[in-house]
């Protein structure tokens, strides 16, 4: 992967496949401490201590189509050329926490990406999952939520076009502001 949004994307895929119904995604970028730092959380099934503990090798995963997992390896990999981490925290039966770090300047970090596009598309494609975004920049910081955008919406679904346009637009906007 190239873009840490699509990282941000597959993690957030995992979390959907482990019934998630809610998943939050924060990213922090912090110039003054030369991190970026990157949280996705979910109410998820959790994972064993034994998957756990593998969770970074790319010849791990729960997939029945495949034998190889390479999300969360690449991830890792991602961090560790910037001089960054990741942890991976989880409990069987109440979720899993990712936590990505990296350092903000370093001339190997993957750019962000279509972070607005990604958020969007999970919403969108998965109306019945409430998802939470908030991005901070240097103490300033910007929180969507589909849960509120539901309440503002009633009837009309996530996934309408003009809808679908307009969030895209209300993120991208925000993200520009800070």
């Amino acid at each position: 992967m190239k873009e840490l949004s699509l990282h941000i994307l597959d993690i957030a895929q995992n979390s959907i496949v482990a019934n998630a119904t809610q998943i939050g995604i924060t990213v922090n970028e912090d110039g003054a401490k030369n991190t970026l730092t990157i949280v996705l959380e979910d109410n998820g099934v959790g994972m064993s201590p034994e998957v756990l503990k593998k969770v970074i090798d790319p010849f791990t995963t729960s997939r029945t189509t495949r034998r190889v997992g390479m999300g969360l390896p690449l991830l890792n990999d991602a961090c560790r050329q910037t001089g960054g981490a990741l942890l991976v925290e989880s409990t069987q039966g109440k979720g899993t926490k990712v936590t990505a770090t990296l350092g903000l300047k370093h001339i190997d970090r993957q750019p962000m990406g279509d972070i607005a596009g990604v958020i969007v598309l999970l919403v969108s494609a998965n109306t019945q999952i409430n998802f939470t975004y908030q991005h901070t920049r240097n103490g300033k910081f910007y929180i969507f939520s589909s849960e509120e955008v539901k309440e503002v919406l009633g009837e009309i679904p996530l996934n309408s076009p003009d809808v679908i346009r307009l969030m895209r637009e209300l993120i991208q906007s925000n993200l520009d502001e800070l």
